[in-house]
């Protein structure tokens, strides 16, 4: 899933062409280097058939690269081979590339495309990209205008990332809880993971910068939800710099309470979390909404259930997103054209639903003049017509048009329509977390290593 930091298949390269895997590849084929985090893309064989309200069926008999290059070849009239890799970690894909592995295009978060950005090393999408009036233009029609305007407002050196990435998936940082045991106040609240009312039923996750935006948040507790600062007409300016905050004070600050979270956690993982929660060895997780939406359904599957909380003080904002690397793409148009062509074909919305269902993250496509997306949201979430107790959930600020409404089952407003799309108030108290300086790189690694290596039984 999105930000696994476990060790996966650290270049497990899968081709697929018209060609045989031994055949020489000859001039006119295209070769594409594609590298994604790993289980980040639907690899097909599913048993199941999605039939959505208008009657269209969605199947995955192969995976969508194996797909796609038989797209690309029926489409463009051209061969191509995808040399597919999967790595775990932002910081791993670029080790990779530091130490000379190359790619064309390459799925980091938001932080690293920054980071790539500020170096020089990304190609700019194409305006042929951004043509609408093409038809396998699925992205520039699809993708949602929230989406879009939160990549104009993302900027390094004044350049808005949306110029060399185009998203993929998104959604929140938040605390899954059992309710049977987790109040749903003391779940509003990142604090509760040091409470000691929850000793050793809690988890943590085994990574700097999400721990780091907890411990921030509960830093800050008190100043982020006083009123004056809610209605701070520069609210959005204030938090997301305070939230972005690495001065050596304020690093020196946060190790002191995620020591204190540490010493309460049951574990500090990076996906055994899921199956804590599930076995009920742990009742309060720190996890990403994607993983989020996993835990409950496998929940409801074992005859309980979970709830997910955006905390009240804020959560963390985060993308994936796709970016054409300079040094795979150099000056190779075919290439270029190759690249956008998958980005493309990955945002086509019956593509979309087949990685939504797949992978369990929420995809940035609304689908433009498509309805598919927003019909396979009703075939997951909508009510019942005999269901009594029923919400209205508005979708409209993600799909840009006021009747996207579901109505939900009351008890998804705190489940798994609530983790995949947040509603409006979670969206306002939303900080997209930035790339580190090379000082506060530094010192925020110290910060973690203190913490992972931390003693319970020492007095500190």
């Amino acid at each position: 899933m999105r930000k696994r930091i476990w060790a996966a298949a650290l270049f497990f390269a899968v081709c697929f062409s018209a060609c045989t895997a031994n055949e020489d590849v000859d001039k006119s084929t295209v070769v594409l280097r594609i590298a994604n985090m790993e289980e980040y893309i639907d690899e097909g064989r599913w048993d199941e058939e999605i039939e959505l309200e208008d009657g269209t069926a969605i199947v995955s008999k192969e995976s969508l690269i194996e797909d796609f290059s038989k797209w690309y070849e029926e489409t463009y009239h051209r061969k191509i081979r995808v040399e597919y890799a999967t790595v775990g970690t932002n910081e791993e894909l670029y080790n990779l590339m530091s130490l000379g592995n190359t790619f064309d295009v390459v799925c980091p978060s938001e932080y690293m495309i920054m980071k790539l950005m500020e170096e020089g090393r990304l190609l700019p999408l194409s305006e042929e990209f951004w043509d609408v009036s093409k038809e396998e233009n699925y992205y520039a029609k699809g993708v949602s205008p929230y989406i879009s305007d939160t990549f104009d407002e993302l900027s390094v050196n004044g350049t808005p990332i949306g110029r060399y990435a185009a998203g993929y998936m998104w959604g929140t940082l938040g605390l899954v809880y059992n309710p049977s045991v987790v109040s749903a106040e003391d779940a509003a609240h990142w604090a509760s993971l040091c409470d000691r009312k929850y000793y050793k039923q809690i988890t943590m996750k085994d990574s700097v910068r999400d721990s780091l935006f907890a411990g921030l948040c509960i830093l800050n507790e008190k100043e982020y939800l006083s009123p004056a600062f809610l209605q701070d007409t520069n609210y959005r300016e204030k938090i997301s710099a305070m939230q972005n905050d690495t001065s050596v004070e304020v690093i020196d600050q946060v190790e002191d309470i995620l020591s204190d979270m540490r010493e309460n956690a049951y574990s500090i993982e990076t996906d055994s979390g899921r199956s804590d929660l599930v076995s009920q060895k742990a009742y309060l997780s720190m996890q990403w909404s994607g993983d989020a939406v996993y835990a409950m359904d496998v929940a409801r599957e074992s005859g309980f259930v979970l709830n997910y909380s955006a905390p009240e003080e804020c959560t963390n904002l985060w993308f994936d997103g796709w970016v054409m690397m300079r040094s795979g793409i150099m000056e190779d148009l075919r290439k270029q054209q190759a690249a956008e062509a998958f980005i493309n074909f990955i945002s086509r919305p019956d593509n979309v639903i087949r990685n939504m269902y797949s992978i369990g993250y929420t995809s940035v496509i609304a689908g433009g003049d498509s309805n598919a997306v927003f019909d396979y949201l009703k075939y997951c979430y909508a009510a019942d017509e005999d269901e009594e107790e029923t919400a209205d959930y508005d979708l409209s600020y993600f799909f840009g048009e006021e009747d996207h409404v579901i109505t939900a089952p009351v008890d998804q407003v705190s489940r798994q329509l609530y983790a995949q799309y947040p509603p409006e108030d979670v969206i306002r108290r939303s900080v997209v977390m930035r790339g580190f300086e090379e000082d506060a790189r530094k010192r925020v690694a110290q910060m973690w290593i203190n913490i992972r290596c931390f003693d319970p039984t020492s007095k500190r």
